[in-house]
This record gives structure tokens, sequence and C-alpha cells, in this order.
């Protein structure tokens, strides 16, 4: 099956860049054809509807929420890519209905979508909130997870550009975890059978994005949801939509979450799961954090009336302002930048550091300054070359 072909046929154009809110989402799922399978679950704190999107007639039941943290749209697109799919007619489509019941929760943090924040309005991370259940969010996914009796979860996400694939000097686009369910971090039937399906959509990326899928740490807290639910008996898989290259806005991204949703279902469908061994998920590379939005080498500054070869990195911060979200470069870090790298880096040969007020680079200064030396003068803006 070519999954990637898939996920080029069936993306939803209208979503796209990184600030996806209820706004945008709401005529997508009040189409005629979804009527009778959407309905409001509860209130955000604004008083926002949380909708639910539930399809397929099967004993085999999946609950999926997104934008659980209001800024982590990624797997929004996704699902909505994946309705596509599931709105075509397609002997696939057809076997997976009468397989699976889906419940999919497509954004359970309204408030903080439209606000392009981690933090629901009270800012409060819902994925800390599973035990004390303080938020009304909170409740509406736990009240859904009681009723729905889901034998999977599976927990959207997106992660930074930071994150990277072990040893390989890859961005990790897409990352997995099976959550522990204990302090002990143990593996007992309900974690294997999250972990043997990572394995095969694993199996699946590796063919599109070899050596770009990672694994999350996975250190027990049982104030964070997918915990809570592995704890509670059902088999949980964490996704993290991360950075492809030159994706910030994750467009290309959304079609590796889409092939890793597609081809989860058809992993169990199959039933191609039972025999995969623990030790092919426990050797998927760790997420790491080796990279730096930009990384800058080799670059004289005049400090402390010295001159001196160094070397500094800067990150992208995402704003929002007036409904769109700018990727602004700051310094983050100077010197020490051993085994690290950049999505973007310059090598700047020796060349002299000045900006429009000092000689030096600071922490948390926007990226924008020059390099000069006798032959030519290179601008940089935002982070990039000019």
């Amino acid at each position: 099956m070519d999954y990637l072909k898939l996920a080029n046929q069936f993306i939803e154009h209208s979503l796209n860049g990184r600030y996806i809110t209820l706004e945008k989402i709401e005529p997508l799922l009040l189409k005629e054809k979804h009527k009778s399978a959407v309905k409001i679950i509860g209130k955000s704190v604004l008083d926002k509807p949380i909708y639910s999107y539930e399809i397929g007639t099967g004993s085999m039941r999946i609950l999926i929420w997104s934008q659980m943290h209001g800024n982590e749209s990624t797997t929004t697109k996704a699902l909505f890519d994946l309705f596509n799919f599931f709105d075509f007619g397609s002997e696939l489509k057809t076997n997976l209905l009468n397989f699976f019941t889906f419940c999919f929760i497509p954004m359970l943090n309204p408030d903080g979508a439209e606000s392009y924040t981690r933090e629901n309005a009270n800012k409060i991370d819902l994925n800390r909130d599973a035990q004390n259940l303080s938020q009304p969010e909170s409740l509406v996914l736990r009240r859904c997870y009681d009723l729905f009796k889901p034998n999977y979860c599976y927990n959207l996400h997106d992660q930074r550009s930071i994150f990277g694939v072990g040893k390989t000097h890859n961005p990790a686009t897409v990352s997995f975890l099976a959550p522990s369910f204990n302090e002990e971090r143990s593996f007992n039937t309900v974690r294997n059978n999250a972990a043997k399906l990572i394995i095969a959509i694993n199996r699946t990326l590796q063919k599109y994005i070899p050596n770009q899928i990672s694994r999350f740490d996975d250190g027990f807290n049982i104030n964070c949801v997918g915990d809570t639910f592995q704890n509670l008996g059902t088999s949980t898989v964490l996704f993290e939509a991360g950075h492809f290259q030159n994706d910030y806005n994750r467009d290309e991204s959304r079609k590796y979450l889409f092939i890793a949703l597609l081809s989860s279902f058809v992993a169990i469908y199959e039933n191609v799961v039972v025999d995969n061994k623990i030790d092919e998920y426990m050797n998927i590379p760790q997420n790491n954090t080796d990279f730096f939005d930009f990384v800058y080498k080799n670059v004289k500054i005049n400090y402390d009336n010295s001159e001196i070869i160094t070397n500094f990195a800067a990150n992208y911060r995402e704003e929002l302002i007036n409904n769109n979200v700018f990727f602004n470069a700051f310094v983050v870090k100077i010197d020490n930048l051993e085994n690290k790298i950049g999505h973007f880096e310059l090598d700047a040969d020796g060349r002299t550091y000045f900006d429009k007020k000092q000689n030096f680079p600071e922490i948390n200064q926007k990226a924008d300054f020059y390099l000069e030396n006798a032959e030519n003068l290179i601008e940089i803006v935002n982070g990039s070359v000019i």
C-alpha cells in the first residue's frame, strides 16, 4: 500500500500552517455527511464546544484526541486528512469501519488553540491534570474514556524542533511512546500491546522517513493522561509530531502522522502486531535535544577588549500576532555547542560579528546581525541569511 500517495490524496487543504482553531475545524465537522456522527461532549473554560466524531460499527474501539495542548496542531490536521479518507469509498475504508469504532476528539483544548498556548484558559496543562481532574476539558476526556471503554487510546501531540533521533543527526519527525504504568517502568500485557503497535507503525514509517522516528522518554508520571490510562488498563500510545526538514509549518509532518495513524489501524485489523518483540520497541532510538534552529560557527567577536572565535545558536519562538503565528529567532546559547546540530548551519570562517548595538551576541537577543571580513558582508535577519 502506498501510504504517502494516500496522505497526499486526502489532505484537507483548508487546514494549513500552525494556527488551527475551533473556527477553522467547526465547518468541516458540521458538514452534512458528518452530522449524525458529530456531537458536543462538553465545554471549555471559556464555554467553547468540545466535539467528538464517532464512526464505525466494530467491536475494536479506539479513542483518539488531539490539541490537548492548544499550540500543538499538526495531529489535528492529520485527523482531518484521515476524515477525508473515511469520507471516500474504498474497500479498506469499509473493512476498517466494520472492524473498529473510532471516537475522535479533534480539539480537546479550544481555548488554548485560540490563544496558541500549551495550557487551557486557566493556565493549566491538561496533560498534568489526569488525577486532579480540575479542569472542564480534563473531565470531558475522562468521561468520554469511561463511557466509550476503548481498547486503545491515542494521545496526539507536537514536539519542538530541538528533538533529534538518537545519534543519527536526523530530526525526530515522529516520536512515539508506550507510556509507563508504574514507577518501575515495567511491561505488562497492556503496555506490551502499545509497544507492539508502535513497532508496526515504525516499520511502515521507516519506508518513508528512514531514521527520523524516535522513542520518547518513558519516565512515569501518574498525572499525565497516557500514564493514567495505561495504569487503568487501556493500551495507550503517545504520538508526537516533530520537525521535517524545512517544514516549520508542519505541512509535511502531517503526512507522516496520517501514515502513522492509518497504518496503525491496518496493523491491528490484520493482527500483525501479535508476534512483535518488545526488544524492537526498545531499539527505536530515543529522542535527544541535539538540535537548534540555527547554529553559527567560527564567529569572531570582540569581547572585553579581546578577539575570540566562538559559536552560538538561535531558536525560533512561535508568537501569535493578529491571528497569525510568526517564527521569530532569538539567541539561546553561546560557545559550548559540542555535538549540537542546526537545522540551518553557517560557518562564518572567522568573520567578525556586529549588530546595531554591540560586537557580541547575548542570550534572548533577536537574531539580527552582520558577519564581516575583508571580502564581504553577510547580513542575518531573523536567523537567516538575506
